[in-house]
């Protein structure tokens, strides 16, 4: 249709180019497309001439101005799209009717489409530098955006970046990890898979396999790609596909049935109804430009009579294939002539299904769009009225200048560009459901709008259905989720996604799902058996609660009541001969050090503390001195006693009490000044001992100064072997009341016992070291009373008649 700016139009209305063998003899064919006819495509360019008429009877835009258009078919690819270019570019020229003014009828302002981005990136290409803009309504490859090679280039429909981070935005929202990708082997497809696939890496998704194909590709291949499909492991597949091809691929897999697949789609083919017949699709989600309503435009698609019809040759071919009759009379003899009863108002096709119109709408507003550029370039506003003058003479490089100003609004629905020709991203979020008769239907449960803040972007506000109409999400992933105690290890050759779980190691932690790395716990904790949580260690000591305590401090407290009841017992009977003849004062104060023996003891049961700590050492040092230092006495008094035996010895006279007991002070003096020296210094103190477990805590007291204990122990035992070698020097003295063998026998278990503990204490772990010095305590100092005082109390307390001075005189044996 002429007017007074001319508009082209370019749409994929065939999908296919009739191809020849040339044979270099004769002229080619002219370029023509073969194959049915795409009724979504027509209904696109229906949609354009729509919008010109609505123009042209507008009173607000572009008044008294009359807009023409040249609509072409593409057939979908290039040479055609190439070629239709050239054409619109060669319509520049003007013009001229003899009239005394020229008109610019022929004149191409700008072009839109096309509907695929290779055939768009073509034509801008070959438009680009004539400053023709081109304004698609289905053009989404990003490579578009780029003004250094596309200048002229604008669109009405989001570019594949913004939906490629949306589904990858997508998948990782649904937790798939482990995807299939097939793609179209053209600019959109390959463009698009690349943006997805490099969003989708640094969402952490990993992908099985990338397959391309195309609608003109052998069946060969399409076969291949379809058996890729089949044997893989992933449950989604994510298809960056143009409608036609997808179309194609979808056929070969209905042949035989693959096992289910989630199949998340591109906006060119999730939303194009004339799928929604493979019902192995059902469940399929992916983003979709949004739903509008377009006011009188279903009644302009159906206002077809077979008059119009006939003077259309693409609509008498789309009329006779959707009624499968033939108009006029050149129908072949088993053909059915078309009897005029065909009524558009009952087709059931994508040309009349306007409940979606969402392409169809970037069409209208792509149209708008350059008619407010017109507008903005002829018009101008004067006394509130607007004034256009159709004789001004504009070129198309008018118009793109203004296509980049443009911004208003149309039945609701904002357009404007920015600095790359791209409006603002926003998508619905479809779902194929399926409905209680069996079909599936296209319904929306969600948008995306890429101009809110990162995070907000994404929302869903309807349950959605899933492969084979399920309701729980499905299982796509490589490896099953690593929980919580275990980490990730890579599969050796295979892509992050794939990974083994080990569990952590001994000490360490996670907390988290997927942790690629176990945490050590702090000192002072331990993992519970999952490995997932730090829990404290418990606390060991030896205490008073458990048997080891119970059964240590029993003994302790009954060897203190031992010595105390020998005590009574010697001090009832300290006039008889036994008690006389044996020093009954250094056995007296042997006794009461012995006691203190056994009550030290108690000092180590119990949680340590700094007064506990130091106490335990000292006194055990300081009463086990005592008390050697009484036996070593008694030790001397024996050996003195005998030699004051023999004629003009004095020797006790230099070794009687007073020295007996100066001796026992001396030398218990030395250890209290080792002590308090070791005190001094580097006292015993309380600590945490974290090395001997790892699963607890050990509270035990640190010595300090290890010199210190060794020299106090040290002492200890120079004492007794010094009084081990006097007692078997005396062993074998004269008369009963010699004590020598006694002394012996308990300075042999004495010294047996320290010597064993040394070793025992050395390598005892955790709270039995102070267990096995609590017991060298106790076993010395029983084997002390035992050995010296049993005798005495038997003979007191049994044999009555053994304790005299004859028999103690040795005198009333035979």
């Amino acid at each position: 249709m002429d007017g007074d700016y001319v508009i082209g139009g370019v749409f994929s209305i065939h999908h296919y180019m009739h191809t020849v063998k040339h044979n270099y003899t004769t002229m080619p064919e002219p370029l023509r497309c073969t194959g049915r006819v795409n009724p979504r495509e027509l209904r696109f360019s229906r949609a354009m001439v729509f919008a010109i008429e609505e123009i042209n009877n507008s009173t607000k835009l572009l008044p008294g101005i009359k807009l023409g258009y040249q609509i072409h078919d593409s057939c979908a690819s290039v040479p055609v799209a190439v070629h239709v270019a050239f054409q619109l570019s060669n319509g520049l020229d003007p013009v001229f009717y003899p009239i005394d003014n020229c008109v610019q009828s022929g004149m191409v302002m700008a072009i839109v489409g096309e509907s695929g981005s290779t055939p768009s990136i073509s034509m801008s290409r070959v438009i680009g530098p004539f400053n023709i803009p081109l304004v698609s309504h289905f053009a989404t490859c990003a490579c578009l955006s780029d003004k250094q090679q596309y200048p002229s280039f604008f669109r009405t429909i989001p570019s594949d970046q913004f939906q490629a981070d949306a589904l990858a935005k997508l998948v990782k929202h649904f937790g798939w990890t482990w995807i299939g990708a097939v793609r179209s082997d053209s600019d959109y497809g390959n463009n698009g898979m690349a943006s997805f696939l490099n969003a989708a890496q640094k969402e952490g998704i990993c992908v099985e396999y990338s397959e391309s194909f195309y609608r003109t590709h052998p069946h060969s291949r399409i076969q291949r790609v379809a058996d890729v499909i089949r044997r893989s492991t992933a449950m989604v597949i994510v298809a960056f596909a143009a409608s036609g091809d997808l179309r194609i691929l979808l056929e070969e897999l209905s042949r035989e049935p693959s096992p289910p697949r989630q199949w998340i789609g591109s906006e060119d083919w999730v939303t194009n109804t004339d799928l929604l017949r493979f019902s192995f699709c059902a469940g399929a989600i992916g983003f979709g430009i949004q739903k509008s309503v377009i006011p009188g435009l279903r009644e302009f698609l159906l206002d077809l009579s077979p008059t119009k019809v006939v003077a259309s040759p693409l609509l008498t071919e789309f009329w006779e294939d959707v009624f499968s009759c033939k108009l006029g009379k050149n129908a072949a003899i088993d053909e059915t002539l078309c009897d005029g009863t065909e009524d558009i108002q009952t087709l059931q096709s994508p040309y009349t299904d306007t409940s979606q119109l969402r392409i169809t709408n970037m069409v209208y507003k792509a149209v708008y769009a350059i008619a407010h550029a017109i507008h903005n370039a002829v018009c101008e506003d004067k006394n509130s009225a607007t004034q256009c003058n159709k004789l001004t003479r504009i070129e198309s490089k008018h118009v793109l200048m203004q296509l980049k100003k443009v911004r208003f609004s149309q039945n609701g629905y904002n357009v404007s560009f920015d600095a790359n020709g791209d409006p603002v991203a926003t998508y619905e979020l479809v779902n194929w459901q399926k409905t209680e008769s069996g079909s599936i239907k296209m319904v929306t449960v969600g948008h995306y709008d890429a101009s809110l803040p990162v995070g907000q972007e994404f929302h869903i506000t309807r349950n959605l259905t899933w492969v084979e109409g399920g309701t729980e999400v499905p299982v796509s992933v490589c490896s099953d989720s690593c929980p919580p105690g275990t980490r990730k290890v890579l599969q050796k050759g295979k892509p992050i996604c794939c990974y083994d779980c080990i569990p952590c190691p001994e000490g360490e932690i996670s907390n988290a799902t997927d942790s690629t790395d176990c945490f050590p716990c702090v000192m002072e904790s331990w993992p519970n058996a999952e490995r997932d949580t730090c829990f404290p260690k418990p606390v060991e000591f030896l205490s008073f609660d458990e048997v080891l305590g119970i059964i240590l401090a029993a003994f302790s407290v009954g060897g203190a009541c031992l010595a105390i009841f020998t005590g009574a017992v010697l001090f009832r009977h300290r006039t008889s001969p036994i008690v006389r003849a044996n020093n009954s004062e250094l056995s007296f104060l042997l006794l009461f050090s012995l006691t203190l023996c056994f009550l030290c003891s108690l000092t180590f049961i119990g949680a340590p503390s700094d007064w506990s700590c130091m106490l335990r050492h000292t006194a055990f040092g300081i009463t086990f001195v005592l008390c050697i230092s009484c036996v070593l006495g008694k030790t001397i008094v024996v050996l003195m006693a005998f030699r004051a035996t023999l004629p003009g010895s004095n020797v006790m006279k230099w070794f009687g009490p007073p020295q007996q007991r100066m001796t026992v002070v001396s030398f218990t003096f030395v250890q209290v000044l080792i002590c308090t020296i070791w005190l001094v210094v580097s006292p015993p103190f309380p600590m945490k001992n974290l090395t001997i477990y790892k699963k607890k805590i050990i509270l035990e007291c640190a010595l300090g100064s290890a010199i210190g204990f060794w020299v106090v122990l040290g002492y200890i035992g120079l004492l007794a072997v010094f009084c081990f070698v006097l007692a078997v020097l005396a062993r074998k003295l004269p008369d009963n009341f010699n004590e020598a063998k006694l002394i012996t026998f308990s300075m042999l278990i004495f010294c047996a016992v320290w010597i064993t503990f040394i070793p025992a204490y050395v390598s005892s772990p955790g709270k039995f070291t102070v267990a096995v010095e609590i017991f060298a305590i106790l076993a010395s100092s029983f084997g002390l009373i035992l050995c010296i005082f049993a005798p005495k109390c038997f003979i007191i307390l049994f044999k009555p008649e053994k304790n005299t001075k004859k028999h103690l005189m040795n005198k009333n044996q035979s």
